[in-house]
């Protein structure tokens, strides 16, 4: 799904509340997206926004001898929309741990806003993207799914499509030990096997005419796929070596010239 897709009040009502956070808060925000199953391209008739995004704050505000302000902003504005935003000094130091979560936020196909100054730091930031790291917790994710929503006769598409997607990506890292793309028609594209297709489509079908919470019979090629695919990732092929220790100083520079430190 394209930014363009979306409902043009929901549009102008997040365009205005991140005015109103940078007003507020005293900040910039370098990036902007939608998250979830709106930018995976699976939402239901009564799906919420998740809109997450990075912001940098005044150097004054880096330079204090007070307790520094929360890393995080959080707006739940109301059940339908929810803001929340990392200050980029946790979005770097997440960047070295090869956190999941911020590179799928940096690759989301519905961008509200972004920055030249945002383009800087993904330059940097992508070389930081961990395999192992992304495999380990697509699969947990998946897992957890599994075990919490997936076991009754009956069960929520949504939960069968949260267990699905990260799956997948496993897949896609496994074969190619890169990062998977967020929205699902490309990642089913690129790795789901054929006999999996019309299952998949058939799914899709049905949940797109479901909320949120409603339930339905079981799908057994999904079933057979994710009782599989959870076998198979669970742990790493003995060929993949550990990562290696990455270095800091590319992820301080960065941030150091985006907060506007000079260095002379």
């Amino acid at each position: 799904m394209r930014y363009e897709d979306f409902e043009g009040e929901a549009i102008d009502l997040i365009q205005m509340k991140l005015d109103e956070i940078e007003r507020s808060e005293g900040v910039r925000i370098l990036r902007a997206i939608e998250s979830g199953s709106r930018a995976w391209g699976f939402a239901s008739p009564d799906s919420d926004y998740d809109v997450r995004f990075i912001y940098a704050r005044p150097l004054r505000d880096y330079l204090t001898l007070r307790p520094r302000r929360k890393d995080t902003i959080e707006w739940v504005v109301d059940e339908t929309l929810d803001i929340c935003g990392w200050d980029l000094s946790k979005a770097l130091q997440l960047a070295h741990k090869g956190n999941l979560f911020l590179f799928e936020w940096a690759t989301s196909p519905v961008v509200y806003r972004s920055t030249e100054a945002w383009e800087e730091v993904w330059e940097v930031v992508r070389a930081y993207f961990s395999p192992r790291a992304a495999l380990y917790s697509y699969y947990g994710i998946a897992h957890n799914t599994n075990r919490d929503f997936l076991q009754g006769e009956r069960v929520r598409y949504k939960k069968y499509l949260y267990a699905l997607r990260p799956l997948l990506a496993c897949k896609f890292i496994a074969e190619r030990r890169e990062q998977p793309p967020v929205a699902f028609d490309l990642l089913v594209d690129a790795t789901a096997p054929a006999g999996l297709r019309p299952a998949i489509d058939e799914l899709l079908a049905a949940k797109a005419q479901m909320n949120e919470k409603d339930e339905a019979v079981r799908i057994p090629a999904i079933d057979a796929f994710i009782d599989d695919a959870l076998m198979r990732y669970a742990k790493l092929p003995a060929d993949w070596p550990e990562d290696e220790a990455r270095s800091w100083e590319p992820l301080e520079e960065l941030f150091r010239k985006v907060i506007g430190v000079s260095e002379e």
